[in-house]
Formats: C-alpha cells, sequence, structure tokens
C-alpha cells in the first residue's frame, strides 16, 4: 500500500479504490492532547483540499483537508470516545477516515514519505 502525505500533514494510504486519510505524527505531536473529533458522516463528498473534519485539542481547534477527492465511505468511530488514539498511533489505529477515491490523477500532487520527511525537518 503507498502512502502519501500533505504540507498540511495528513497522510493518505492507497489500498485499490479506496483508501484511508490520517494525520501525521508531526500533527498529532504539534496539537498536543486530542481530546475531540469532529468526522465526516458516510457518503459526503470532498473536493481536494476541502476541510474534512476538525480535531480539537488542549492547543487548538485544527482543520484537516481532504488529501484528494472522494466520497466518505467510513469514519473511525473508536475516535468518538476515544480520540487520544491519534496521538498515541497516528498513522495506523489514529486514523481518521476511509474515502472511495474520485481522482486518482490528483495523488501526483501530493509528496513522498521521503519528500515529506525532508520538508517537516526544515520547519524547525
Amino acid at each position: 500500500m503507498d502512502t502519501y502525505f500533505t504540507k498540511e500533514h495528513e497522510w493518505i494510504r492507497i489500498n485499490g479504490s479506496t483508501c484511508v486519510v490520517g494525520i501525521t505524527a508531526y500533527a498529532a505531536d504539534q496539537l498536543g492532547n486530542i481530546t475531540y473529533v469532529d468526522l465526516p458522516t458516510a457518503g459526503r463528498e470532498v473536493r481536494q483540499s476541502e476541510v474534512l473534519c476538525t480535531i480539537e485539542s488542549e492547543k487548538a481547534a485544527s482543520d484537516i483537508h481532504a488529501p484528494i477527492s472522494g466520497k466518505v465511505a467510513e469514519a473511525n468511530k473508536n475516535l468518538d470516545n476515544t480520540p487520544e488514539i491519534i496521538n498515541q498511533s497516528p498513522e495506523n489505529e489514529g486514523w481518521l477516515i476511509r474515502l472511495e477515491i474520485c481522482e486518482p490523477e490528483e495523488l501526483k500532487s501530493l509528496l513522498s514519505r521521503a519528500e515529506y520527511e525532508d520538508y517537516t525537518r526544515g520547519l524547525g
């Protein structure tokens, strides 16, 4: 499965015609203790860069943007009661949503893991 990243610190893992979306460990660390996630409902269509959901932490509320266009297939219901899973496992159990991919060519605008790691190193 291929994983891509955005400069806004979202990750997307491709699995055929669907993908899983979440925030990176860097983003989870910057947010601090996550206290609430406002997840989208299944069936909602989103365009690339559109606000997908909001994550609230002890520090701030942050909008999470769709890495690519798609249709929400499923939201991670485990986050309803235990949003801190994102802090503990941002790229695994802390995933946010599954999307049905609508525009696969949009993946070309995303970063590889190596490109993302170079990018975050430059953020200091």
